[in-house]
């Protein structure tokens, strides 16, 4: 089986998804929506925010126009989860914000002897869908971390950095200190 394609055969550069216009109504829809691929979309103990015991807040900011895989936030998701919850042993929250909506699609080109007579090339290429991405403007937030003390804070930069290879685009991180309660 043939793995994912790079993330550059999928990447636009309009921040608006393609949608297919044709005279025949069925032929303007994708046929099947992949399923999704993020678990979980908040991990950790969110009632420890409302007793005040996690009065740090960073948040991961994309700096540019990208397209994130749900299979490239997944991987992002498990790894942070796995080392914050064995640091920090649940004291703390974590939140995965965007949620892919962007269905991607491909038009598979057989190869071999005989295959210029099996295909279409790119007359009609609408392709079928592979997958899923999260279409993300420049200053939205790709992660929520809220952590109970500042080393804990050090600790989740460095694991920030540590992700920062899966995640196309330039990212940058944003700290808040909530004091009350």
């Amino acid at each position: 089986m043939v793995g994912l394609r790079k993330a550059n055969a999928y990447s636009k550069r309009k921040v608006t998804p393609f949608t297919r216009v044709s005279r025949k109504r069925q032929k303007s829809f994708i046929k099947v929506v992949p399923p999704q691929k993020i678990v979980k979309f908040e991990m950790g103990k969110s009632s420890l925010v409302n007793d005040g015991k996690l009065p740090y807040e960073l948040r991961v900011v994309s700096t540019e126009k990208i397209q994130v895989r749900h299979n490239a936030l997944e991987s992002c998701r498990q790894y942070v989860n796995k080392k914050l919850d064995s640091e920090l042993g649940g004291q703390y929250l974590f939140k995965v914000v965007p949620y892919p909506h962007h269905i991607q699609r491909e038009n598979k080109m057989l190869t071999g002897a005989g295959a210029d007579r099996m295909q279409t090339g790119m007359q009609l290429a609408f392709g079928k869908s592979v997958g899923k991405a999260a279409i993300l403007k420049p200053g939205k937030v790709l992660f929520i971390f809220r952590l109970p003390s500042e080393k804990s804070v050090q600790f989740t930069r460095k694991l920030i950095k540590q992700i920062n290879p899966k995640l196309p685009g330039a990212i940058r991180t944003s700290l808040e200190v909530f004091k009350g309660k």
